[in-house]
């Protein structure tokens, strides 16, 4: 331990065939993949800052042969392996326990055969949850859910998802629980456990938002303001991380492919905020942000994060939406 609070890092692995189909587009059911260009990438600028973190993968990436020889460098590299769903539908809290308990544990074999290692951490596309969900990862064994974000906005960006999708009505309706309502931003911060059925517990590690206002400061926000200042990025990123430390929140800092992928490398994403930034201006803010990042906190996967909060009392919540 270097005596620094505590903070975690964690990827998830959204591929392009997951953007267009929450986008809406035509041609995600070919599952077309920009893994062999974004893993190598990753790894190489993790790799740069001496970092270790979390990787939460799809199932049907993992399911594929044409991604396994990306997704196994994950794991070699010494990153821990998270479960992400099998078909990353972001309103998986809608469906009935038997269809969320298939999609986990088919997801939780898919990423264990083709990484080698067994995930015990689980994040939920659209950061959408439920008892039922909180339930079967119990049940089969894992370690944390990592699936709440706190913060008043989820209305707001559902709004502006729907807006700017191609989405038809019978679809925006099964997404009508997106990201949630305003209630999410009374959720805590720090991690917790959830109380389940028969005194059985669950712990939480919400991704992080800036304590009081409960605003995101996750790498793709920071990359959109970037856009317009990179010192109102820096600012903002700076009173994120002085309230974390002043209110001892140990952040969980969320990453994905899109803040190190530009319109070089996946230019069928252009509809996606921000993806008119260049990939080496993604890089740089990357290292810059996570530096920072380290200058303050010991980084750690999400696993070391669970298992520092999970040898400490921490408050339990009842799984109610």
């Amino acid at each position: 331990m270097s005596g620094r609070p505590l903070a975690s890092v964690s990827f998830d692995l959204d591929n392009q065939w997951s953007y267009m189909k929450t986008h809406g587009d035509a041609g995600w059911e070919g599952f077309p993949s920009y893994l062999d260009r974004l893993v190598p990438r990753a790894l190489e600028a993790l790799d740069a800052l001496g970092l270790r973190i979390t990787f939460f993968v799809v199932g049907q990436d993992a399911a594929l042969e044409r991604n396994a020889e990306a997704l196994a460098q994950l794991g070699a590299a010494g990153h821990e392996i998270g479960n992400h769903s099998f078909h990353h539908e972001q309103w998986i809290q809608s469906q009935p326990r038997d269809a969320v308990r298939r999609e986990l544990l088919e997801a939780g074999d898919a990423i264990a055969r083709a990484t080698g290692h067994e995930p015990r951490g689980y994040r939920a596309p659209g950061f959408a949850w439920s008892p039922a969900q909180l339930e079967v990862l119990e049940e089969a064994g894992y370690v944390y859910d990592a699936s709440t974000l706190p913060t008043y906005l989820g209305p707001l960006a559902r709004l502006y998802y729907f807006r700017t999708s191609k989405l038809d009505e019978e679809e925006m309706e099964k997404r009508k629980e997106l990201f949630g309502g305003f209630g999410e931003g009374r959720r805590p911060l720090k991690p917790y456990l959830w109380a389940l059925a028969g005194e059985r517990r669950l712990l939480e590690i919400p991704v992080t938002t800036i304590p009081v206002l409960k605003t995101p400061f996750h790498l793709s926000y920071l990359l959109y303001l970037s856009r317009f200042s990179r010192a109102l990025m820096s600012a903002y990123l700076e009173t994120a991380l002085r309230l974390c430390r002043w209110t001892g929140t140990e952040p969980s800092f969320l990453l994905h492919p899109l803040d190190l992928l530009g319109p070089e490398q996946a230019p069928e994403l252009a509809f996606f905020p921000g993806m008119e930034l260049p990939a080496e201006h993604k890089r740089s803010v990357f290292q810059a942000v996570l530096e920072r990042l380290r200058r303050s906190f010991e980084v750690v996967p999400m696993g070391e994060h669970a298992a520092r909060a999970l040898a400490r009392p921490l408050p339990v919540r009842e799984a109610v939406r």
